[in-house]
């Protein structure tokens, strides 16, 4: 309106005017508009056909199409010989308006039917006909090996509108077309990735997926100020693979934070037996476990017995390496394993059954406490 210096009328499919920079006329029926829409072709009001029609104000009224489809008028007000040469410049404008919007629904569409097949995929067991049929329109290639990567989100004390922003390039970055990712955000603070799992030569390679999730992280540091802390889940073949992938990542990311909160990568390669014991927790199982650690701990006030025995078992139940990284003496550490042994009621040092009883009741007594 300020370049053609005159005001500028939208009609809808029906005829009444639904923006106008005079403000006063919206809702109001245009007469123009219903005879351009009858016509299919520019519809010139001059001051003789003001008098005869409704609503209606000296200017140039032309169809707007969309798909080949009428959808609307522009008017445009003022003296018919001076807008002519802008009336079509005008509609085009509006039409190409009409396109974009139609394409930015479509991309957004598009989009959200990703992220709900990639929502179902992670809690089927087996894939459906109707997943299948789903993943074909999208043009997405069910039978590529994946691997579940979750990847959380701490936005710290970045505003609520930074977030989204910082997220958004995050979710630009994951689902460009040469990565052959399938994303979609699992919850508020989440985004699950469905990743290919094999490198170009076909194999699986766990340490290329590692340089990804790096190249990513380098990414960010550069570019937003997001923090992240990534879960790599196990790589399985079969029917429900990617659904067990992304349980593994989920418990691994959980495990992950327990145990070392400091990281910003866990892989479930590195976490495997405790994330396979969290499937224990409030069972039956795991009290079994824990009733010999029970034992040791109502007798070990200080926890130097419990402190003794993970040091031995992070040095794979070597004498000297323990002794040393404990700085005592190799017979203070045999007196202190016998006396776990005297309290467990377990042979650690000659069976290995019991000291795996012992070492797994460890284990579940982490993540319960």
């Amino acid at each position: 309106m300020k370049i053609i210096d005159c005001n500028v009328n939208i009609m809808d499919a029906s005829g009444v005017i639904i923006g106008s920079g005079d403000a006063d006329r919206i809702g109001e029926l245009h007469e123009g508009a219903l005879l351009a829409l009858s016509n299919g072709e520019m519809f010139i009001v001059n001051d003789s056909l003001v008098q005869h029609l409704h609503g209606v104000q000296p200017g140039i009224n032309m169809p707007m199409r969309q798909n080949n489809k009428i959808v609307g008028v522009i008017g445009l007000t003022g003296n018919p010989e001076n807008l002519q040469q802008y009336a079509k410049l005008v509609t085009m404008t509006g039409e190409m308006m009409l396109e974009q919007s139609q394409l930015l629904s479509m991309l957004a569409q598009d989009q959200r039917l990703r992220e709900e097949l990639v929502l179902n995929l992670i809690r089927s067991s087996s894939l459906s006909d109707e997943q299948r049929e789903w993943a074909q329109r999208l043009g997405i290639d069910l039978t590529i090996p994946r691997i579940a990567v979750i990847i959380e989100i701490d936005s710290g004390q970045l505003l609520v509108e930074d977030t989204i922003y910082e997220l958004q390039h995050l979710l630009n970055r994951l689902s460009q077309p040469e990565h052959h990712n399938l994303v979609a955000r699992t919850s508020l603070n989440r985004v699950t990735v469905l990743k290919p799992a094999l490198n170009r030569a076909g194999e699986f390679d766990r340490q290329w997926i590692h340089q990804r999730i790096q190249l990513l992280f380098k990414d960010l540091d550069q570019n937003s100020k997001l923090q992240l802390q990534v879960a790599i889940g196990h790589y399985f073949t079969g029917e429900g693979s990617i659904s067990r992938s992304y349980n593994t990542a989920s418990t691994t990311l959980k495990i992950g934070k327990m145990y070392r909160p400091e990281q910003r990568i866990y892989d479930y390669h590195d976490l495997q037996l405790p994330v396979l014991l969290d499937a224990l927790q409030d069972s039956w199982q795991t009290a079994e476990f824990l009733r010999p650690l029970n034992r040791l701990k109502m007798m070990d006030g200080n926890g130097l017995l419990r402190k003794t025995l993970l040091t031995w078992f992070h040095h794979n139940t070597q004498l000297t390496h323990t002794a040393r990284a404990l700085f005592i003496h190799r017979n203070t550490l045999e007196y202190r394993l016998n006396k776990v042994s005297e309290l467990t009621n377990l042979d650690i040092r000659g069976s290995f059954f019991d000291r795996m009883l012992l070492y797994i009741g460890l284990q579940l007594d982490e993540t319960v406490t």
